[in-house]
């Protein structure tokens, strides 16, 4: 279920890789997503965040920034080389100590069941369409929001064109 899992027939992309993990981190697209912005309206200080398939953490900065000393974002991907970019992007800004990350599995998020309704928002960000199992996805994501829990998860045309589009958004 995690992004690059390409095991089944529901998959429609390839993984965005490591290698091209500077992309993201532009002027332009900070400019067209406003991470900030995103972060002021969906995550309030204290908040416990899931950031699914944060790659190297373009969002995960602004997270951590705005849940402050007593929140969590808990940044997760299934590529190693992600995770390691973002413990050194944001490492030098003092944001780790409010970030736990994950490495998931190719088929689901792998998280305890006791983090089952700890989490007050929870993000995946321009990813679905990379998931083999979305409606799984969604399934793991339920049960880890708190009940009333916001769940933010954009879905470009672009990513996911045609019929795909439309069966990701059912």
């Amino acid at each position: 279920m995690c992004p690059g899992a390409n095991h089944k027939k529901t998959y429609q992309h390839e993984v965005f890789p490591a290698s091209r993990a500077g992309h993201p981190d532009t002027r332009f697209r900070c400019f067209i997503y406003r991470p900030d912005r995103l972060a002021m309206r969906y995550v309030q200080p204290g908040n416990r965040v899931l950031d699914f398939g944060c790659g190297p953490g373009f969002f995960t900065r602004e997270f951590a920034k705005r849940v402050g000393e007593n929140g969590q974002v808990l940044s997760v991907d299934l590529q190693e080389e992600m995770l390691n970019i973002l413990r050194e992007k944001l490492g030098p800004e003092g944001l780790l100590p409010r970030i736990r990350i994950h490495r998931c599995e190719p088929d689901s998020i792998n998280l305890s069941a006791n983090l089952n309704g700890t989490f007050d928002a929870a993000f995946a960000i321009f990813v679905v369409h990379e998931v083999p199992d979305p409606v799984q996805l969604f399934r793991e994501i339920a049960l880890l929001l708190k009940p009333g829990g916001t769940l933010f998860s954009p879905i470009p045309r672009s990513l996911s064109p045609g019929k795909s589009f439309g069966n990701t958004l059912r």
